[in-house]
């Protein structure tokens, strides 16, 4: 008996889960951790990185590290969010011959739909690692606002993946279910999902178990990766009044900050104080150069009032 499993494909990161009697367990990755970054990657011979290695280069080898690929799927070329994503993605996207909106990496063309593919394998290689058994049917979330042409391509990076899509759910209905408010019926209920790229909000009606999605709103250019980019800008400056030295053409230096900012971000969440240290950032006559800041609650919250104050109008 094959087991099924249910993975949330996100625009930034992806998990996967298991049912454990009547509990789900969210299952860990090779590298430890239960998100993997929905980044894939292409280096010099063509070899293929996906998550956490794919988003550790991304800074060094951008116009080949995909990233967000979801918001590509199921869209025409032509749709303006896809040119939005045309002006901000330093990789390649082009128009296909069926007018799609396609990634072309290191001579090679591919759909969204074979992207998100390798983000899929790799949840299903998670899987499979931890049951110990092949896994060939899964459940897939995905935004309640997708069409119809978004749901088959999700449909078709399953397929591609080897996984038969047995349902795609709304991802407010599955948030829902895991809170069990399907169990106490008859109810409005507002679903608020501020993920790594995106945010959505939902209102959802629940009767006899059937859940209706009343109305869908949000912003697709809005999430935890601009609170990053938040911080790393508050740290390019900070370093730039002290030292007279602008990080922002560094790639390696940039990649190190982001990678601490999402870090400090992380931290305090339970502490309210934390420190982004980070030696030999740079160097110049003088010397090498180190960055080592102190980033409260209170300033983390300043700097990111704006972003938050975007997600109340939707």
């Amino acid at each position: 008996m094959s087991r099924v499993i249910g993975i949330d494909l996100g625009t930034t990161n992806s998990c996967v889960a298991i049912m454990e009697g009547t509990q789900a367990k969210v299952l860990e990755n090779a590298e430890g951790t239960r998100t993997t970054p929905s980044i894939v990657a292409f280096g010099e011979n063509k070899e293929k990185l996906v998550g956490q290695p794919a988003k550790r280069q991304a800074v060094t080898n951008p116009e080949n590290t995909i990233f967000a690929v979801k918001r590509l799927m199921g869209r025409n070329f032509d749709d303006p969010n896809v040119k939005k994503d045309i002006q901000t993605a330093p990789f390649k996207i082009i128009k296909a011959d069926n007018n799609d909106a396609w990634i072309e990496s290191r001579g090679e063309k591919y759909s969204p739909s074979q992207i998100s593919a390798s983000v899929l394998q790799k949840m299903k290689e998670t899987a499979e690692k931890y049951l110990g058994q092949e896994v060939t049917k899964a459940v897939i979330t995905v935004p309640a606002y997708f069409n119809d042409s978004q749901r088959q391509a999700t449909k078709d990076a399953g397929k591609i993946a080897g996984l038969e899509v047995l349902r795609i759910i709304n991802e407010p209905t599955a948030a829902s279910l895991a809170y069990g408010l399907d169990k106490k019926g008859g109810k409005k209920i507002a679903v608020y999902d501020l993920g790594g790229g995106t945010f959505d909000v939902s209102i959802l009606e629940i009767g006899d178990g059937v859940f209706e999605v009343k109305s869908t709103n949000g912003d697709t250019f809005l999430g935890g990766e601009d609170f990053d980019n938040t911080i790393v800008d508050y740290l390019l400056n900070e370093f730039k009044k002290e030292n007279g030295i602008d990080l922002r053409t560094d790639k390696l230096a940039l990649q190190r900050l982001k990678e601490a900012a999402e870090k400090a971000k992380i931290e305090l969440s339970s502490a309210t104080q934390t420190e982004v240290n980070l030696p030999f950032i740079t160097a110049d006559k003088t010397g090498p150069k180190h960055i080592n800041i102190k980033l409260t609650r209170a300033k983390l919250e300043a700097l990111v009032e704006d972003l938050v104050k975007k997600t109340i109008k939707p």
